[in-house]
């Protein structure tokens, strides 16, 4: 790869991370639209970004030019997005504080999963392992969303603008195995103190103030 290409494969993550972290900051809250927008994306997980064409007026309203396919072929950066997008619609559905918190890679969120006694630990490093050999990126993003279903319910943030921007460049030969070994390095750091951790998730919350429903439905 040429140097215009790494800078101009560069500059393509860096806009994905900025068109997510832009869609996340509006897609949370608790407002009726924000919920109803969330619900709306939750119908596109698990399928293809031109299959839904009814989260089309989120999923790719605003994203720059660069971005877009040319041919009717759905490129990186949307396919990166829209995955995003649907899995974070998953990650927040009834929670009442925001799950989107930065500087928590997909490999270190994961290692919140395991207990503090490491007791689930081999659990954990098996759905985990999944994600890094995937086959594809379909495969991929299915053993992802079995591991954010799992943060879900145990209260775990992830950054999903650094998600998003990592999924783009997973679908890049060249900077695929990065993505994955810079995962394994963040899962195989074990986190110090978890209850600082959590008291920094909650006052991150805080000063964003973004809340949603906890009645928000399926």
């Amino acid at each position: 790869m040429s140097n215009q290409e790494q800078t101009e494969s560069k500059t393509k993550a860096d806009e994905v991370y900025g068109v997510v972290a832009k869609k996340v900051n509006q897609l949370s809250g608790d407002g009726p639209q924000q919920r109803a927008n969330r619900a709306k994306l939750r119908k596109g997980i698990g399928r293809e970004p031109d299959e839904v064409p009814e989260i089309w007026d989120i999923t790719l309203a605003d994203i720059p030019e660069d971005l877009k396919s040319w041919n009717g072929i759905v490129t990186p950066a949307e396919q990166a997005i829209h995955t995003t997008l649907t899995l974070f619609a998953l990650h927040q559905q009834g929670k009442t504080e925001a799950v989107n918190r930065s500087h928590i890679s997909f490999g270190s969120a994961a290692r919140r999963l395991v207990s503090p006694d490491n007791e689930n630990e081999q659990t954990i490093k098996r759905r985990f392992d999944a994600v890094l050999t995937a086959k594809d990126f379909v495969e991929l993003s299915r053993h992802a969303r079995g591991l954010i279903q799992l943060m879900k319910a145990k209260d775990v943030c992830l950054d999903y603008p650094w998600f998003a921007k990592d999924l783009y460049r997973h679908q890049n030969p060249e900077t695929k195995d990065r993505v994955m070994y810079k995962w394994g390095e963040d899962f195989w750091t074990p986190i110090k103190n978890k209850q600082d951790d959590q008291n920094g998730d909650q006052d991150s919350n805080r000063k964003n103030n973004k809340h949603v429903n906890p009645e928000e439905g399926v």
